[in-house]
């Protein structure tokens, strides 16, 4: 299977003077477009050992600071992260054959941050993040319905639920962050901005 990429070439000239100030250009115009879940983002972590692991999270902030998703710390991603702060971010806008992939480092928002976030949540979402010991072993699904189910009945709607304690947001400093723009015949666009200080420096990689 293959696609032919037809686009408009992403040049040196024309990309913002941060990537952060680039990637919300293309998130807005991403969600401009139609594309389902654009927050949608693959987070690849890795244990001490340098084994891998990746999975799809949602992206609930972005500013100058970084990419912050939400998710139990003792997750497998969130053990991953505190043994090893190194992680990868990959939007995979398909559709429009665009990427961006960060790579930087992850750390816990602090509690405010987190607990401000949660009392966003839809009342279920907030069931849900203390009905599920997420990444563990179950014995079925059967189990954790139940388990929502007490916490239904101890948390009924229209009712404060308290933050979990093992629950929180991951802040992604980016070192690198790379804005990848399909062609035709794989002469693809390739600009990474790579942090230098305080400052950027964008250079093309070839496809």
């Amino acid at each position: 299977m293959r696609e032919q990429y037809r686009s408009t070439p992403l040049l040196e000239s024309d990309v913002a003077a941060t990537p952060m100030d680039q990637f919300a250009r293309w998130f807005k115009a991403t969600a401009e477009y139609g594309l389902p879940e654009p927050n949608a983002m693959v987070v690849s972590t890795a244990d001490p050992r340098g084994r891998p692991s990746s999975r799809t999270v949602l992206l609930k902030q972005y500013d100058d600071r970084g990419f912050v998703f939400y998710t139990n710390y003792t997750s497998r991603k969130g053990v991953e992260i505190t043994a090893n702060p190194y992680v990868s971010v990959l939007f995979p806008w398909h559709r429009i054959a665009r990427q961006v992939i960060v790579t930087g480092t992850a750390a816990r928002v602090g509690r405010d941050e987190t607990a401000a976030y949660f009392r966003t949540r839809p009342h279920g979402s907030q069931l849900g993040a203390w009905a599920s010991e997420q990444s563990a072993a179950i014995a079925s699904r059967e189990e954790l319905l139940e388990r929502y189910a007490l916490l239904a009945a101890r948390y009924p709607e229209g009712e404060q639920v308290p933050v979990p304690p093992q629950w929180g947001g991951f802040r992604v400093t980016p070192g690198t962050v790379e804005f990848w723009q399909g062609h035709e015949n794989r002469l693809h666009d390739r600009l990474r901005y790579v942090r230098e200080g305080e400052a950027w420096r964008v250079e093309r990689l070839c496809p």
